[in-house]
């Protein structure tokens, strides 16, 4: 099967309509900049854990076997999107998911690794 058009045809109905589910440029680059700050593994692991609980960097530092500075700079990132919301406390400095979307996201994204298996 080849993997493009044998004759060069274009139907302007079909191209008119999928123009209009395309989105306008500058919402097209905010959605592909979510996508780029959850395509890291870190990252990824900081908002699944921040999912299940309220830690400060130290916590999530301990948790992910990395430095603070490490997961002070991941969280600047998501911090960046509006994902997560810090809480200075007393010393400390708590986070929590921002928005409970992109944790149905992440979820999302577990569940297509393991289709057909019950959450």
């Amino acid at each position: 099967m080849a993997d493009t058009c044998q004759v060069h045809s274009v139907d302007p109905e079909r191209v008119a309509r999928a123009r209009k589910a395309l989105l306008p440029d500058d919402e097209a680059r905010r959605v592909a900049d979510l996508f780029k700050v959850l395509a890291h593994p870190t990252r990824l692991g900081i908002l699944r854990a921040l999912a299940a609980e309220t830690l400060c960097v130290c916590d999530l530092a301990e948790l992910l076997g990395l430095s603070v500075s490490a997961v002070s700079h991941q969280l600047r990132d998501l911090r960046r999107l509006d994902l997560v919301r810090p809480r200075p406390e007393g010393k400390l400095v708590y986070y929590a998911i921002r928005d409970p979307f992109v944790v149905d996201l992440l979820e999302r994204g577990v569940r297509h690794l393991h289709p057909g298996e019950a959450p």
